[in-house]
């Protein structure tokens, strides 16, 4: 009986530490803060090329003239990845176009709902479901002016004591009528990581 007793202590005794250990706790962090988990390309990485990129596209006189007495229309070709990383890409170039709708020089098209937007003036145009004469018409909407459009590139370096990674973002302006690149720059990430030698 005693025996029993004791086991079944135990049992109860490791299903409640097993319970406490097991148990995860959530909380909100500053979406802003440095994110140093590892070397990986980050959402600090994501804020740091977005914000660079937006204020050094604004500033530029060219963009200056541009926007002087009109919104431009743009559109973003998507960012090509270049690193051996799984990068979203399009997270980038959302955070670039919502900072540029932002500062009210802009106007952009999404050329990523082209398929849905069809789709949609199709549907008002044949489907006999919409007032003839509150449809979409096609061929009503407006042609971007030009295209945003860039890379994201890596240089990856590695020994047994210490790890590299070097992240060059580079974006470019181009006019569609005349093919010339109205503005460009480029911003560089550098992080590295060394293994921590710890003495008993």
């Amino acid at each position: 009986m005693n025996k029993f007793l004791v086991t079944a202590s135990v049992s109860l005794a490791l299903i409640a530490l097993s319970s406490c250990t097991n148990k995860s706790v959530v909380r909100y962090g500053d979406a802003t803060e440095v994110e140093t988990t590892n070397i990986n390309f980050g959402s600090t990485d994501l804020q740091k090329v977005a914000s660079q990129m937006t204020d050094s596209l604004l500033l530029s006189p060219v963009v200056g003239t541009l926007t002087v007495n009109t919104r431009p229309i743009l559109f973003v070709e998507s960012i090509k990845n270049k690193t051996s990383e799984h990068i979203d890409t399009e997270s980038i170039t959302d955070s670039i176009s919502t900072k540029l709708l932002r500062s009210g020089k802009f106007r952009f098209v999404d050329m990523g709902r082209v398929a849905a937007v069809r789709e949609q003036l199709e549907f008002q145009q044949n489907s006999g479901m919409v007032d003839a004469s509150k449809a979409m018409a096609f061929g009503q909407q407006v042609g971007a002016q030009y295209m945003l459009y860039g890379n994201l590139a890596s240089i990856v370096k590695s020994n047994k004591d210490k790890s590299d990674v070097y992240y060059k973002f580079t974006l470019r302006l181009m006019d569609l009528k005349s093919g010339l690149i109205e503005w460009a720059d480029e911003t560089e990430i550098r992080k590295s990581k060394e293994k921590e030698f710890v003495s008993w």
